[in-house]
């Protein structure tokens, strides 16, 4: 069996620091080697601009010039925030234990790093919000769900301010990629000794009594005393206030579904469900 390893995707926005201390909770308990990537956008990584043929007459060669040198003062500094940036989260990362941390800067489009890395990755990490989100409230980055549709791996998408997890609220609704969620608190060892609770949004019926009984005993044969739960509402809203109200400190979910909370993941209000949750959240395909 492979090794498992974390993609952990840090930029400099606030969020970084409690992104890389998640990190290293979860390579500290399941054995992970981390990787930390921190990607250069083209503009920042170099890419010039050509004013070639809107600078005339005798200026044009020193305008030139000067742009040229402001072009690679600005990429260098670029790629020394990055590295900075870097060599930050892997003390972060370190102060969780004795963790295998490698560091890579990239330069081009943060999509591209995720579709040739995340193949190599058990899991992915990434802040709920991005370096330009960061003061637009309840604003997520603008990557996050891109990166949840194109990677086949879970997803860890870390709140503003690190706790480290004890209670864990699985959000249930019968379809396969849920019951992948409850596989995956049920044998991995990111989840071992901690308390579970799982939650079905809905009106009960013997059906959905049945699915979370089957749910539960998934997790007793990991070892897990589970608790279940029947709440009807709006998925958002019941699972955000829940996590509120009970002190839960992750939450997993599938990324796929076949009731309402499929369009919460999948649909065009992805972001409500992350938003509504101030707990760091793991979605599972």
């Amino acid at each position: 069996m492979t090794n498992p390893n974390i993609l952990a995707l840090i930029d400099g926005s606030a969020y970084s620091e409690s992104l890389c201390h998640y990190t290293g909770w979860i390579a500290a308990r399941t054995g992970a080697t981390v990787e930390l990537t921190h990607v250069l956008g083209r503009r920042e990584g170099g890419a010039s601009q050509d004013l070639s043929g809107s600078i005339r007459l005798g200026a044009r060669t020193a305008l030139l010039e000067e742009l040229a040198a402001l072009d690679a003062q600005r990429n260098k500094l670029a790629q020394a925030t990055g590295r900075a940036i870097l060599e930050d989260g892997k003390a972060i990362v370190e102060q969780h234990g004795d963790i295998a941390v490698t560091t890579r800067l990239r330069n081009g489009d943060l999509m591209d790093t995720v579709t040739e890395r995340e193949g190599l990755a058990s899991m992915l990490a990434i802040g709920k919000r991005g370096e330009a989100a960061d003061f637009a409230k309840l604003h997520l980055g603008s990557n996050l769900e891109r990166i949840v549709r194109a990677t086949s791996q879970p997803v860890f998408v870390a709140n503003r301010a690190y706790k480290e997890p004890q209670k864990v609220l699985i959000a249930y609704d019968g379809g396969a990629s849920s019951m992948k969620a409850v596989d995956l608190v049920a044998r991995n060892p990111l989840f071992a000794g901690l308390d579970c609770t799982i939650v079905t949004v809905g009106h009960q019926t013997d059906e959905l009594a049945e699915d979370l009984n089957r749910a539960a005993m998934t997790l007793q044969s990991g070892g897990h005393q589970a608790e279940t739960h029947i709440i009807q509402g709006s998925p958002d809203q019941v699972l955000g206030d829940l996590t509120d109200r009970a002190g839960y400190d992750l939450l997993v979910m599938g990324a796929y579904g076949h009731s309402r909370i499929r369009s919460l993941i999948i649909g065009s209000t992805t972001t409500e469900m992350i938003r509504s949750c101030k707990v760091p959240v793991v979605l599972v395909k």
